[in-house]
C-alpha cells in the first residue's frame, strides 16, 4: 500500500514473486523425477498388494435370523409419499408437490396399504413405491385420527408383495426380540433392531385423544419410520410404529407402536365402512372436573341425553339446573361390563371394543345408589 493510505496497486511486488513461484514448480518436478527413479530396494510401489481374504466362516444364529425375517417381510413394506397442491408464482399453475414421507404395509391382497393417520394427514393425494421401486397411485379408503391409523388402496401385482403376516400383542413379554423395517429420512427398506422395552404404555394421538396399551421398544425409529411394521422373532406384525420421545427429533431408543390386537380391530372395519364408526349412547358429559367439584363418585357425569337414544330408551336422566337455579342430580357412568369408566376418554375406548347393536351393561350411580343398566348401543352418526 502507498504511503498516505492509497490503496492503488503496487505491480512490481507482485511480479517479483513470479520467479520464486516458478522455482518451487521446478524443485517439485524434480523431486517427483527423483522419487520415479528411486531404486527399487528403497521403495517399490510393485510392492503393494491385495491383502488375502481371512475366511469368514458361516454366520451366527442371530443374524440368520435377521436376514431371514429381512427376506421374509420387506416385500411387504412401502414407501408413501403424501402429495399437496402447489401454486406456482408465476404462471399460477396448480401442480402437487410431495408434503411428506412415510412407510406403510400390505395388508391384503386386494391392495389395503394400512399406514398411520398423520403420514397422510392433509394431503390431497398419495403415492406408494413397492419393495420392487415401482410406483402406485394410492386411494385413501379410511382413517381413524384417535388411533393414528389410515387404510390406503393401490393397483397390487398380483405376486411378489405378500401380506404381512399378523401376530398377536396382547401375549408380548418385554425383553423379546423385535424388528422394525422402515424409511427413515427417507431411506427406505431399512431394517433396525432391539427389544420390546415396555408395555401398556399411554401415548396421545393427534386429536388428543389416548392410545393405550402401546408397545415401547428400543429399535431406532426416526421421522419417515412412521406407519411401519413392528415384527416379533417369527416375522409376524405385533405392531405399528407412531411416535418416538425424543429432545432432537431422532431416535433416542424410545419408540411406540399402536399393538397389533388394535390394529386388527380397526382396520376391518375402516375397510368396510370407510371410517370408524364408534357405537353411541347418544348423551353429552360434563367437564373432567365436575363429579369432583360436585363430591361425586369418579365417572363420567351426564348432562344431557338425547331424545330417543339409547341412553334415554335405557331411563338414563341428565344432570340439570333446577328452577331455583339450584343441581338437580342425574345419573353418572361409572363401568361398562364391569370395566371401570374414569372419564370420557375410557368411556369411548370401553365403546370402540364394541359394535353398533352390541348390548352393555353399565354401571350407574344415582343419588347415592348403583344399578345395573342393560343398554343397546347405536350409531354414532
Amino acid at each position: 500500500m502507498a504511503a498516505g493510505g492509497s490503496s492503488s496497486p503496487a505491480v512490481c511486488p507482485v511480479m517479483n514473486f513470479r520467479f520464486p513461484a516458478l522455482a518451487i514448480v521446478a524443485a517439485i518436478a524434480s523431486g517427483a523425477a527423483a522419487l520415479v527413479a528411486m531404486p527399487a530396494g528403497v521403495h517399490s510401489r510393485t510392492d503393494a498388494v491385495a491383502r488375502a481374504i481371512a475366511p469368514r466362516g458361516p454366520l451366527a444364529a442371530e443374524e440368520m435370523a435377521h436376514i431371514d425375517v429381512f427376506k421374509k417381510t420387506s416385500p411387504s413394506v412401502v414407501h408413501i409419499t403424501s402429495l399437496g397442491v402447489q401454486r406456482d408464482m408465476f404462471s399460477a399453475n396448480v401442480q402437487q408437490v410431495p408434503r411428506g414421507t412415510g412407510t406403510g404395509f400390505v395388508w391384503d391382497n386386494a391392495g389395503h396399504i394400512v399406514t398411520n393417520f398423520h403420514v397422510i394427514q392433509g394431503a390431497t393425494a398419495a403415492r406408494v413405491t413397492l419393495a420392487d421401486q415401482s410406483v402406485h397411485e394410492a386411494t385413501l379408503i379410511g382413517a381413524f385420527a384417535d388411533r393414528d391409523l389410515a387404510v390406503l388402496r393401490i393397483d397390487l401385482p398380483k405376486t411378489g408383495f405378500p401380506p404381512i403376516p399378523i401376530g398377536t400383542s396382547r401375549d408380548l413379554i418385554v425383553g423379546q426380540r423385535v424388528y422394525a423395517i422402515g424409511n427413515p429420512f427417507g431411506l427406505d427398506q431399512t431394517l433396525t433392531t432391539g427389544i420390546v422395552s415396555a408395555l401398556n404404555r399411554e401415548i396421545e394421538s393427534f386429536n388428543q385423544r389416548t392410545i393405550k396399551n402401546v408397545i415401547q421398544t428400543d429399535a431406532a425409529i426416526n421421522p419417515g419410520n412412521s406407519g411401519g411394521p413392528l415384527l416379533d422373532s417369527a416375522g409376524r406384525l405385533i405392531g405399528v410404529n407412531t411416535q418416538i420421545a425424543s429432545p432432537s427429533g431422532a431416535s433416542a431408543g424410545i419408540g411406540f407402536a399402536i399393538p397389533a390386537d388394535e390394529v386388527n380391530r380397526i382396520v376391518p372395519r375402516l375397510i368396510r365402512d370407510g371410517r370408524y364408526l364408534r357405537p353411541s349412547l347418544g348423551v353429552a358429559t360434563g367437564p373432567p372436573g365436575l363429579a369432583q367439584s360436585l363430591k361425586l363418585p369418579k365417572g363420567v357425569v351426564l348432562v344431557q341425553v338425547g331424545a330417543g337414544s339409547p341412553a334415554a330408551r335405557a331411563g338414563l336422566v341428565p344432570f340439570r339446573r333446577g328452577s331455583r337455579g339450584e343441581v338437580v342430580g342425574g345419573d353418572i357412568i361409572t363401568a361398562i361390563n364391569d370395566d371401570a369408566v374414569a372419564d370420557l376418554d375410557s368411556m369411548l375406548t370401553l365403546l370402540e371394543r364394541r359394535q353398533p347393536g352390541d348390548t352393555v351393561t353399565l354401571t350407574v350411580w344415582r343419588s347415592g345408589q348403583s344399578r345395573k343398566q342393560p343398554v343397546v348401543l347405536g350409531n354414532s352418526e
